[in-house]
């Protein structure tokens, strides 16, 4: 995406938010109305109204349609707004930046689960496909598992609770025990059980395969 797209919000403009605000307007790299700014007492930010920049008090409503959410809060309010937004954060498509004095980002992970990578930048395509595609994958998924099981026997909601909390319970056993999939997959699949039945029905459909061919085709559509 084109920087003069992208809308970025900064949280707690104070002095520095002021002039990370400043540099971005002088440089004209994002359009005024394409910029949201919070504070507090937002009397104090009045003056930037002229200059077509959004002014507000609530957070949340801030970073909804942004790209890119500059945190400047106060060290001793950041854990707070992060708190608060948490769960208003959309990983797949918002770039959070820090700048907040002696805070780190293991600390910040902390507070909003999340995880930092360092990644070769020939690989930002791939981490797209995976990272942002992938979730649509996984919601596929999730809509195929919830079918299933309206089949045998649940009603939708019902079905909906069981699928969502499985596959929490997946994710978290993962990121939790540092396992691959298959170990975990071995611990559960007993000799002759419904499990492996049902697994191996679905490999002789394809569904490692398909999955596979779909991040493959997602790639080869993203680079071009």
């Amino acid at each position: 995406m084109e920087m003069m797209n992208n809308r970025v919000s900064i949280i707690g403009c104070g002095n520095i938010g002021i002039s990370l605000l400043q540099g971005l307007l002088k440089e004209q790299t994002i359009p005024a109305k394409n910029i949201t700014v919070t504070r507090r007492n937002i009397e104090e930010l009045a003056h930037l109204k002229e200059s077509g920049v959004s002014v507000m008090s609530d957070n949340i409503e801030a970073i909804k349609e942004s790209d890119l959410i500059i945190i400047a809060v106060k060290p001793y309010n950041i854990e707070s707004v992060l708190e608060e937004l948490r769960k208003h954060l959309d990983p797949g498509k918002q770039l959070l930046i820090s700048v907040t004095t002696g805070v780190t980002i293991s600390k910040i992970q902390d507070i909003i689960v999340g995880t930092t990578m360092y990644i070769d930048e020939d690989l930002m395509e791939s981490a797209t496909i995976l990272g942002a595609c992938g979730i649509a994958y996984v919601l596929r998924f999730i809509r195929a598992m919830i079918q299933g099981g309206i089949q045998i026997g649940f009603d939708a909601a019902t079905a909906s609770v069981i699928v969502n909390q499985t596959v929490k319970g997946a994710a978290e056993l993962l990121i939790e025990r540092h396992q691959h999939p298959e170990y975990e997959i071995d611990k559960v699949t007993t000799p002759k059980g419904c499990t492996i039945v049902g697994l191996n029905e679905m490999e002789h459909n394809g569904f490692s395969s398909s999955l596979i061919k779909g991040l493959v085709a997602s790639f080869e559509k993203i680079e071009k």
